[in-house]
């Protein structure tokens, strides 16, 4: 394992980078304005680069728009076969790329290499999806008729990506969209902008090898404003956005506004039931990884646990033992499980998140304290919180990005589920049970109201196969697997006559 500082040699990261890419070339700005980059892991920054000026945003658009007359007439077997390069690069950079996302995120190394591990699993899903994307034949009601459906591509894809996720999400709506026929262009989160440099730099060896033009898959970066451009630009017909429900809401409106298409993938605030008849170490080890894993940065974190009151007391103690012994601290050393959180921000938001929880009447359980000394520099490391809840509590209706796990008790199954879905958010949900009754109504349309629901797993950790999103103030998009790739594309119905007369739908007459 080499190095973080060969990591980011290797992937090209020098100390003032251009922030702005057509995919091919670096377009130089004259832009005095900088982002500084600073790992959560120890407070030091890493790289500096320039923010894209509104004359660069209209190169990057120009370029797309000139690059999607093209890529639209690949063949979509070909365009996969780009994809495979992709995927194969990807893995030949999945080592250091992974440790630049855990030093400039915070995540612990092993989930680093999983998220590259993702971006690699999509592109070989994609490969495939190539050669698959079919439309229907439907029965005319008309003789001589056929009618079908077909699906073509939109256009320009506009992605805004999250700190907590950066280059995983890029990859689910940006590979799906180029095998669609479209282009991309990309603004990731100012957190984490080194891991959309080091991305590029990868796909731009591909995109060389293969002589494309430039246009296909694009960077912006920079603050809100960036977003704001590509929202209400026109020439952009679909916005895909991770965030926050504040900001997915003000994204939604402005893309509307104009009539065009949003993929909203928004907060979340997860829960675990877990019955009298769960297999209670199974339901622990999801519980820690769900609640903890990630320092409680991923919107599938789990945030509620919802325990029958018979083994609540039981199941509560073994949690509270396995919490004092996780180790935190540097997020590229082996045995860490818990890194930083992402800024100082985020660790305020969880001293107050604590305070709301003790106002409201709850009970700190564990942790929750700051972490200073030499093990912890940067100022971002927090010990995972337990605290016990009323459901009704407001603080626990709110999303808190960090790692706070609410305890909560019920009686009726019945109750559980009010639990669950009692929040306005709709993400990814999971119950642990072995009573094949309370695991077909969690199931049910009576059961969970999440995108996500599952059975004797945990809410983290979902699969590229299948479709990825929720309901509720979550925003409804739906990303990754399944036929998410729909998305991405624009429905076009066709009907044939190839008959020698000219019958009307419905049975119309209309005599000239």
């Amino acid at each position: 394992m080499q190095n973080i500082q060969g990591a980011l040699i290797t992937l090209g990261i020098k100390d003032i980078n251009a922030g702005t890419s057509t995919g091919v070339e670096w377009i130089e700005g004259e832009s005095n304005s900088l982002i500084d980059s600073f790992s959560p892991a120890d407070g030091n920054k890493i790289a500096s680069l320039k923010i894209t000026t509104q004359e660069e945003y209209e190169k990057v658009v120009s370029a797309a728009q000139k690059a999607f007359l093209h890529w639209r007439q690949v063949p979509a077997p070909k365009r996969g076969d780009i994809v495979r390069q992709i995927g194969n690069k990807l893995r030949e950079y999945k080592e250091p790329l992974g440790m630049l996302v855990s030093y400039e995120m915070g995540k612990i190394l092993q989930e680093g290499l999983g998220e590259v591990q993702e971006m690699i699993d999509i592109c070989d899903l994609a490969v495939g999806l190539s050669r698959q994307l079919y439309g229907l034949t439907i029965a005319s009601e008309r003789p001589n008729h056929r009618m079908f459906e077909q699906w073509h591509p939109l256009g320009p894809v506009g992605i805004i990506t999250a700190f907590n996720f950066p280059v995983a999400v890029w990859s689910w709506n940006a590979i799906l969209a180029v095998v669609c026929g479209d282009v991309c262009i990309w603004k990731p989160s100012e957190k984490v902008p080194l891991c959309a440099i080091a991305v590029q730099n990868i796909i731009a060896g591909v995109l060389k090898e293969n002589e494309l033009p430039e246009g296909i898959f694009n960077l912006v970066n920079g603050d809100y404003k960036v977003g704001e451009w590509m929202c209400a630009d026109e020439r952009v017909p679909l916005i895909s956005a991770t965030g926050s429900v504040r900001a997915g809401k003000i994204i939604g409106q402005k893309v509307a506004a104009r009539m065009g298409k949003s993929l909203l993938e928004l907060g979340g605030n997860n829960a675990i039931i877990i019955t009298p008849s769960a297999e209670q170490d199974m339901a622990l080890r999801a519980i820690v990884f769900g609640a903890a894993g990630t320092a409680g940065q991923r919107c599938t974190t789990t945030r509620r646990l919802i325990i029958h009151d018979s083994i609540y007391e039981e199941l509560k103690a073994k949690i509270m033992s396995v919490y004092k012994q996780l180790k935190i601290g540097n997020p590229l050393e082996k045995d860490t499980l818990v890194g930083p959180l992402i800024d100082k921000a985020a660790v305020n938001q969880l001293q107050n998140a604590i305070e709301a929880v003790k106002k409201a009447g709850g009970n700190i359980l564990f942790g929750g304290e700051k972490l200073e000394g030499e093990n912890y520099p940067g100022g971002n490391y927090v010990r995972p919180c337990i605290a016990e809840v009323k459901p009704d509590f407001d603080i626990v209706k709110e999303e808190t990005f960090a790692p706070l796990l609410f305890l909560i008790k019920y009686k009726e199954f019945e109750e559980a589920i009010q639990i669950q879905n009692g929040v306005r958010q709709g993400l990814s949900s999971s119950i642990f049970t072995m009573n094949m009754r309370e695991m077909e109504i969690f199931l049910s349309a009576q059961g969970s109201d999440c995108g996500i629901a599952n059975v004797n797993i945990g809410t983290s950790g979902a699969e590229i196969g299948g479709a990825f999103g929720g309901e509720k103030d979550t925003g409804g998009g739906r990303e990754s697997g399944s036929d998410s790739w729909k998305a991405y594309m624009r429905r076009q119905t066709n009907t044939i006559n190839y008959g020698n007369t000219l019958p009307l739908a419905q049975g119309i007459e209309f005599g000239i």
